[in-house]
């Protein structure tokens, strides 16, 4: 993933507007305000976290696109063959 970089070689931040559940937004202020960051650190900082996670399971993913598909009632059976619950 590539972010769009202006002329300095920072990426200008986008303002957005998101509608937060009121306790979840208290939630957020309340961190904010114990870890000295802002709300926008905060969100940014979930949301690349969340990104990261994806990119890893696409990657573990792809990865395994040569395995072979097992159907869930065989591997049941065999697991209940074997005397696992």
């Amino acid at each position: 993933m590539t972010l769009q970089r202006c002329d300095a070689g920072i990426a200008a931040p986008k303002r957005v507007t998101v509608y937060f559940d009121p306790v979840l937004h208290r939630a957020l202020r309340l961190k904010a305000a114990e870890t000295d960051r802002s709300l926008s650190q905060l969100v940014n900082g979930a949301i690349r976290r969340g990104l990261a996670e994806d990119a890893e399971d696409l990657a573990a993913l792809a990865a395994r696109v040569g395995e072979p598909n097992l159907p869930l009632e065989g591997v049941v059976r065999e697991l209940r063959r074997r005397g696992k619950p």
